[in-house]
């Protein structure tokens, strides 16, 4: 122990010594090492890579597929002068406004993720039930979640973001079409009693019905999520930090297949991207460049795609010389057909 006392006794001393001896050196080193980790307004796009979403979903007597389904994913950082400035220099970094990821100046961090916690919910509520339906399986909606993700001051409201709806004019909420409902006897202009939950406390708030391109609304941006009951049993394990609703697509492939006999992967890693509507439309997606170009270097076979998402694909698959087969399809029946004909490759 006394050794260790005068060992850092002396490394003490050497250290003040060196420092007064170089302390201009010290000072501009410290200081650009500080400049270099100041934030600046941009996230930094390194890259992408698939995740195996199969092993993220559990089915109670699960049928077995010999290849797997991947979500393909943007892996960014986020922006400082170092990591701007190696944007530059670096192939394949790529600089995007965090501007571009809010609905306006008002959201923040906090918000956005927010939103991408309960738009991933939603994705894996309405992957499960279009999944059971094409496979004729039992699904019914326990109960529903609506949860304000997007206030404006466009709109005169009360509401705060987080704000969890559970009825409107004293009609409580299951499915999104109760939402629906309730405002369309509604007159516009006129105010309705909403029932929230807000920081674990129930209170009831007033709202302006509003309309917008025919529909009515009440001035903020919503989404929703379902508590479920079927047989079989499902449960869904995302990690923490994956969020948003751009792994619809692939989610409810995996769970498809897992509930019929018919393995589709064809024993092919499968990657892909689009969100899933309650009607069985896929939904298009941001960073598809950056998603197709990750599929590749993860190995996948096959990368599906919104239809409407097609040609940029298609475009950066002929760019960078990627191996990977590239298919755009409209709908989860469109990917399930596009599915059955890769016996071939």
């Amino acid at each position: 122990m006394k050794k260790v006392k005068e060992f850092l006794k002396e490394f003490g001393e050497a250290c003040i010594d060196s420092f007064k001896e170089d302390w201009k050196f010290y000072v501009i080193l410290i200081s650009i090492t500080l400049i270099c980790f100041i934030p600046v307004d941009y996230y930094i796009v390194v890259g992408g890579g698939i995740n195996d979403v199969s092993s993220r979903i559990e089915v109670e007597d699960a049928s077995k597929s010999k290849g797997s389904y991947n979500l393909s994913y943007v892996r960014q950082l986020k922006g400082n002068f170092l990591t701007f400035g190696l944007s530059y220099i670096i192939p394949g970094w790529d600089r995007i406004e965090t501007g571009d990821y809010k609905y306006d100046e008002t959201e923040s961090v906090e918000d956005i993720e927010f939103r991408s916690d309960i738009d991933l919910k939603n994705a894996n509520s309405l992957a499960i039930i279009n999944a059971y339906k094409y496979a004729k399986k039992d699904v019914s909606i326990k109960s529903g979640h609506f949860y304000v993700i997007f206030v404006t001051d466009d709109y005169d409201t009360e509401f705060k973001i987080k704000d969890n709806i559970i009825s409107i004019n004293g009609v409580k909420l299951k499915e999104v079409n109760d939402f629906r409902n309730s405002l369309s006897t509604c007159e516009v202009g006129s105010k309705v009693d909403v029932e929230i939950i807000r920081d674990k406390k129930e209170m009831t708030i007033s709202s302006t019905v509003y309309e917008l391109a025919g529909n009515k609304i009440l001035g903020v941006g919503l989404n929703y999520y379902y508590d479920l009951e079927m047989n079989p049993k499902t449960e869904i394990k995302f990690k923490k930090r994956e969020r948003g609703p751009s792994a619809g697509l692939v989610t409810t492939l995996s769970i498809y297949d897992k509930l019929v006999s018919e393995d589709l992967t064809h024993g092919l890693k499968i990657a892909g991207t689009g969100t899933i509507e309650a009607d069985g439309s896929i939904g298009e997606i941001g960073g598809v460049k950056y998603k197709v170009m990750g599929a590749d270097a993860g190995g996948a076979d096959v990368f599906l795609v919104p239809k409407n998402n097609l040609e940029e694909a298609l475009k950066v698959k002929k760019e960078k010389k990627l191996k990977i087969k590239v298919y755009g399809v409209a709908t989860f029946k469109d990917a399930i057909e596009v599915l059955r004909e890769l016996w071939y490759i």
